[in-house]
């Protein structure tokens, strides 16, 4: 089947399934992302996406607004038959879903209704689920709300993190939608309504939301830690200045919520509920390091 695909991302969890795409199908124009101000000289910066769609020969527009009269222009002159949308980071109006005659597939990176919204990998490890994975939907009016058409499911690791989950998911939806659309543009696979029981929504998350509360049980700081891993990372304040954390463990103990003990010979703080040992560190204006490294130049820890 001939078939005209316009696709919609940004972020490198997109990437994987652009170039799965274009493997098997005619890309005719990719809509990411304007350049964003990145790094410490703060340089203007093309998404991952733009980067791999103009690597593959393919158009790119990149506009502030999908509503814009010239991005929707673009898109009528594209001429689409199936919208493909993983991570684009903009609402789609009911103009744009109902432009395409196979309407607008998405890529979400959990398994629906469980975990709507803009960070579900993250939402995953925090909530302490045994069990991730891709949905691929096709999109209407709400908030991840759209029919099903396929999803696979994988555990959660004891030691995954956000980065780590991230990867997979993003290999994983490339190969779940090359899999999933041959059935579905033949008519072969009917989207089917998601559960109405189960659903919750994550929303974005900021830099500002990486301040630990040991306020908290361990248990639920130590996930934090892996969700929030690598961004936008998990930090305390120690000595005035922000010390980030970057791997830790959950143990056995007590001490006021906030109080700087040694455990297992690492450096440690009491929570709610247990101890949290951070085996990796990284104090302001440093390298990362192992804890036993931070509490041989720490000898005011505890």
């Amino acid at each position: 089947m001939s078939i005209r695909i316009v696709f919609m991302g940004s972020p490198d969890f997109a990437v994987p399934a652009l170039r799965a795409l274009v493997a098997v199908y005619e890309v005719v124009g990719v809509v990411t992302q304007p350049d964003r101000p990145s790094g410490r000289g703060m340089t203007l910066t093309p998404a991952p996406v733009k980067v791999a769609a103009l690597e593959l020969g393919i158009p790119v527009i990149q506009p502030e607004r999908l509503r814009a009269p010239e991005a929707l222009g673009q898109l009528q002159a594209w001429a689409p038959d199936l919208i493909v949308v993983a991570a684009f980071g903009q609402i789609l109006r009911f103009n744009v879903l109902e432009m395409p005659r196979f309407g607008c597939i998405n890529i979400h990176a959990s398994l629906l209704p469980r975990h709507r919204g803009a960070a579900p990998i993250q939402a995953a490890i925090l909530a302490g689920d045994a069990e991730t994975g891709i949905t691929i939907m096709k999109m209407d009016v709400g908030l991840d709300t759209g029919p099903m058409l396929r999803q696979r499911a994988i555990p959660i690791e004891a030691q995954d993190t956000g980065g780590s989950l991230f990867e997979k998911l993003s290999k994983m939806g490339g190969e779940l939608l090359v899999e999933t659309l041959p059935g579905y543009l033949a008519g072969e696979i009917a989207p089917q309504p998601q559960p109405e029981e189960g659903g919750t929504y994550f929303g974005m998350i900021k830099k500002e939301d990486g301040l630990l509360d040991f306020n908290r049980p361990a248990v639920e700081l130590e996930r934090k830690i892996r969700a929030f891993f690598p961004w936008p990372g998990t930090s305390l304040q120690w000595n005035g200045a922000p010390l980030k954390i970057h791997r830790a463990h959950v143990s056995e103990g007590k001490a006021r919520a906030g109080q700087p003990v040694v455990a297992e010979g690492l450096p440690a703080m009491g929570t709610a509920e247990g101890l949290i040992v951070f085996d990796e560190l990284q104090p302001a204006g440093k390298k990362s390091m192992p804890g036993k490294a931070f509490m041989a130049g720490a000898r005011d820890w505890d």
